[in-house]
């Protein structure tokens, strides 16, 4: 099973992702996409840190995704922004690349044998990005959430922490 989870930067994401895979399993598997990139970053990292408890198990893969997810367990992933910084962030890699290794790795998800909770952000209903690189990120984020919401089982939409079921 797929479970989709989007909505904007603060919206209750990974709070409601977290609660959907404590209720379905007592032994859940965080699958952290992250760079620490400056102090900031580390310090919201220790924050959703703080928010897990011993009965999680954190594993961190920044690209391939696929190879770190353990069998038949449920996996909360976070996030598919991060994991496509970490895909940009590539030496000569274009938006047409990360576009297809992303895909690529998308459709490898309906293989999986346990529950994944994909976390991600709505990122193109913000400001228009003022630089070609920024503009590109936004599109390929956002045919790639359009992927995962297809292929998903279930997805939600987080407003002001409040889900908000889409299909």
């Amino acid at each position: 099973m797929i479970y989709y989870i989007t909505g904007g930067e603060r919206s209750g994401k990974s709070r409601y992702g977290q609660q959907m895979a404590e209720a379905k399993s007592d032994q859940p598997v965080y699958l952290a996409t992250a760079k620490i990139w400056d102090d900031n970053f580390q310090e919201r990292v220790d924050r959703h840190q703080s928010d897990r408890d011993d009965r999680w198990t954190t594993i961190e893969k920044e690209i391939n995704l696929m190879e770190a997810l353990p069998k038949n367990a449920v996996v909360m992933m976070d996030c598919v922004t991060l994991w496509l910084t970490n895909l940009f962030a590539a030496p000569n890699t274009n938006k047409q690349e990360v576009l297809e290794k992303a895909h690529k790795e998308v459709y490898k998800w309906i293989e999986y044998q346990g529950s994944l909770i994909v976390i991600s952000n709505e990122i193109g209903m913000g400001l228009h990005a003022n630089s070609q690189l920024g503009r590109d990120f936004v599109e390929v984020q956002g045919w790639v959430n359009q992927t995962i919401a297809e292929i998903a089982d279930e997805a939600w939409f987080l407003v002001s922490g409040i889900p908000l079921k889409l299909k």
